[in-house]
């Protein structure tokens, strides 16, 4: 057997494994050996007869000349340079035009802002007079004064009402920028600064409710049925309202004892953690007039089956 056959083989011997010499002995065949094949052979099949090749042209006298190669690569440089040509004149052209639309979409979000802020203002002032009115209507006999105390309880529930009284006060900071930031270790979410996010606002008002709270705001807005507190993109929503450090948590209660349970709690543990880890401000205080904002209320609606 030739050593080219042997090579195809995988490095065996064609006659390895055989016994001609014995009776009754079987007669193997050999099998090639992957692994043995690729220790022993360490360039590809194609790339070997591209070389093969190669060396045949060259033997033969048929080598490429020297400026064909170079040809290529100026055709090829020439077409790059043309492509990001037309994408510069493109992008240079669609500039104003891109430009423009961003303008208008800032002009169209800050009129729906003032508007959305306006129809706040107008619905807030609407509900003091519907309740100015009720109260008048409804102070004159016992009856209507049971219905008034039913529905400030059902206001309370609801955070449909501004409170005042004693409670905490907990200041939440984002730590300034600085070089240690940067690093992706340092990072709580990939490619973003932000240190505090959602779930731990989430903690610490779930915290304050067990400690006894009853009612809590965050960043200035009351947090009622339905308010949720989320993560979006860089920023924190609560009730859909963004708001931006330093995150001011306030919950009216016994503050004496909000602050003894508060303080072995697990919602101010990690708010340490993170003072200790990344440099994030965090302070607790006491106060005997902390004032929350009534909450917004919406309707809900019910859908009910038509007909038997």
């Amino acid at each position: 057997m030739t050593q080219s056959f042997r090579k195809t083989l995988g490095g065996y011997d064609p006659r390895a494994g055989r016994n001609a010499h014995e009776a009754n002995r079987p007669t193997l065949i050999p099998v090639p050996s992957l692994l043995r094949s690729l220790l022993t052979e360490h360039l590809d099949p194609g790339y070997a007869a591209a070389a093969e090749a190669r060396r045949v042209n060259e033997a033969a006298g048929r080598v490429r000349p020297w400026w064909q190669a170079w040809a290529w690569q100026l055709a090829g440089a020439a077409l790059l340079v043309a492509v990001f040509a037309v994408a510069m004149a493109q992008a240079r052209a669609t500039a104003p035009g891109v430009r423009e639309t961003q303008q208008v979409l800032a002009d169209s979000v800050r009129t729906a802002e003032t508007e959305a802020t306006a129809a706040t203002d107008r619905r807030d002032e609407l509900a003091a007079q519907v309740d100015t009115e009720r109260r008048s209507r409804l102070e004159g006999d016992a009856r209507g004064q049971q219905l008034l105390r039913q529905l400030d309880e059902a206001g309370f529930a609801a955070a449909a009402t501004p409170v005042i009284g004693p409670g905490l006060t907990i200041t939440v900071t984002e730590p300034g920028a600085s070089a240690n930031l940067s690093d992706v270790s340092k990072q709580r979410l990939p490619g973003n600064r932000q240190v505090i996010l959602d779930r731990d606002l989430q903690l610490v008002v779930n915290w304050l409710w067990a400690s006894g709270a009853e009612a809590v705001s965050v960043g200035g807005v009351r947090i009622g049925p339905n308010v949720t507190i989320r993560q979006a993109g860089g920023g924190i929503l609560v009730d859909n309202q963004p708001i931006s450090s330093p995150y001011q948590v306030l919950a009216v209660g016994p503050s004496h004892t909000m602050q003894d349970v508060f303080d072995r709690s697990p919602g101010l543990q990690r708010l340490r953690l993170l003072e200790a880890s990344y440099g994030v401000g965090v302070s607790v205080s006491a106060g005997d007039a902390v004032t929350l904002p009534a909450g917004s209320v919406r309707e809900l609606n019910f859908a009910e089956p038509i007909g038997p």
